[in-house]
């Protein structure tokens, strides 16, 4: 099972979105379980967002977080995303992740995150 911490909720609805996958992963009999991390990420064009654990299938992931998007109304942030061939950067430890923003399960733009003492900052922001 995969885990990670690269999902983000709309802070004042993470919540609601953590119960929302929960509710739908156990509904659908799916391996997908997601707590709320207790880290938050402050963007400057969509707001902030707290940070999301889980542990499961990364398809059913990418999936359920788009669909709490649009089912609770919250903007999400669906990361995971990285470049190609980049051993440099890997090499010396420098993370960093690509990320799509949705708001009401609608794509409304990218965010580059990149880890800074343990926590996912926002270097760069495109509106859609």
């Amino acid at each position: 099972m995969a885990g990670a911490n690269n999902f983000a909720a709309e802070r004042s609805k993470s919540n609601r979105c953590v119960d929302w996958m929960n509710a739908y992963s156990k509904k659908h009999n799916k391996k997908f379980e997601t707590i709320q991390s207790g880290k938050f990420l402050i963007t400057r064009n969509f707001g902030e967002f707290e940070m999301i654990s889980w542990k499961g299938d990364w398809s059913f992931a990418r999936q359920v977080v788009v669909r709490a998007s649009s089912k609770v109304g919250a903007k999400v942030i669906e990361a995971g995303y990285h470049k190609k061939g980049n051993l440099f950067q890997a090499f010396f430890g420098i993370n960093q992740e690509y990320a799509k923003v949705y708001s009401n399960g609608t794509f409304i733009g990218n965010v580059v995150l990149e880890t800074k003492d343990g926590n996912w900052i926002a270097k760069f922001e495109k509106l859609g």
